[in-house]
């Protein structure tokens, strides 16, 4: 019996699987990562906790007008807003902490190809992050509704939009995250990354209102802040895309930038 050379080889291209093992332990095992998870859970949480519990204790204090514009479902998940930073942030240093430290070098020796990095980066990332993000949109709904009974309208999830709202919450957050990280991935550095994406969520809605009425609204409702607040809403602002549409396109908008950040590697030495 003879041994060709080929059958002397190491295996070059590591199963998919083995990555997606490799990329989990990676994320659960830093604990930059662990505790930004936290940070997001709880500022989440007790943002949205705290939201319900002010307008609870001032119902009954507040004008008419807002009363008759009462969203309980939105407002139990009001937390989200400053939950996003810490996913942001999150989906950055999922890659550039690993460029910032060298370790990058060693990830692509083990795995020459880099798309399938970029890829099992996202797909383990994104699974923790719907998984997290789900879990705190529901608590969120249903704390607020328990401080909010009693003292205000309530709502619950069988009414009509309101699952909507609390299962698109945590998808847009998984989006963003994917956003994100395809930012850090183009980027490489920790702060210009986090820069950008502020500017992106933050930044970017208020230069828009300084551009001519005519064309604000047509480019407003591509904006992630636009795409958040529909999804929110049971009833959605006029001149916006419908949620899912609106998930649907701000999928578009992480898939392009992770797209982008795959040629980047290719092209770029780590």
């Amino acid at each position: 019996m003879t041994t060709t050379l080929a059958d002397k080889q190491p295996q070059t291209h590591p199963l998919f699987v083995g990555i997606l093992h490799s990329e989990w332990i990676k994320i659960r095992s830093v604990r930059s990562t662990v505790w930004t998870l936290v940070a997001m859970v709880g500022v989440t949480i007790g943002l949205s906790a705290l939201a319900t519990f002010a307008i609870a204790s001032s119902w009954h204090h507040m004008p008419l007008v807002e009363r008759m514009s009462f969203d309980p479902a939105n407002l139990s998940l009001s937390g989200m807003s400053l939950g996003q930073l810490s996913i942001g942030v999150l989906g950055i240093i999922i890659f550039t902490s690993e460029f910032a430290t060298g370790t990058i070098r060693s990830t692509f020796a083990a795995v020459p190809s880099r798309p399938r990095v970029l890829a099992a980066k996202a797909i383990v990332f994104g699974a923790i992050v719907l998984v997290i993000s789900e879990a705190v949109a529901f608590v969120s709904f249903f704390l607020g509704q328990a401080i909010l009974s009693g003292k205000t309208p309530t709502t619950t999830l069988g009414h009509p939009g309101v699952l909507r709202i609390v299962i698109g919450s945590g998808l847009y957050l998984t989006i963003l995250g994917l956003v994100a990280l395809g930012i850090g991935v183009i980027i490489r550095h920790t702060a210009g990354a986090i820069a950008t994406f502020v500017g992106l969520v933050m930044v970017l809605p208020l230069l828009v209102l300084l551009l001519p009425h005519s064309i604000t609204n047509d480019i407003n409702r591509f904006l992630p802040s636009t795409i958040v607040s529909v999804v929110a809403r049971i009833v959605p602002p006029p001149r916006t895309f419908s949620p899912w549409i609106g998930l649907l396109v701000f999928f578009g908008y992480a898939v392009a930038l992770l797209v982008i950040g795959g040629w980047t590697l290719v092209k770029r030495d780590a």
